[in-house]
């Protein structure tokens, strides 16, 4: 169902109104008689949970992608220290 207010009356009963609007019903606001804003239920949200695995069998790596990598760059993935990353492209002066 939906209902008219006037701006005035809006302002005034707001929190009543937030109310009816997240019960389900529609709000029209009036200006001067004039429709200007519409209140009403947001959507309820219809995401479904995400599965694991859906990528698996459609990416795969070969088994030689890290032999044309830099020694400095492959490393950096199996030393402890971060200065490397946090320095990159930096001039030492």
């Amino acid at each position: 169902m939906t209902v008219q207010y006037n701006l005035y009356e809006a302002k005034t009963q707001l929190s009543k109104l937030v109310d009816q609007a997240a019960a389900g019903e529609e709000i029209i606001i009036c200006k001067a008689g004039k429709p200007i804003a519409r209140l009403g239920p947001l959507p309820e949200k219809t995401k479904k949970p995400r599965k694991g695995g859906q990528w698996k069998g459609k990416i795969w790596y070969a088994d030689d992608y890290e032999e044309d990598l830099p020694e400095d760059i492959i490393e950096s993935f199996y030393s402890s220290e971060t200065d490397y990353l946090f320095n990159a492209g930096k001039d030492e002066t």
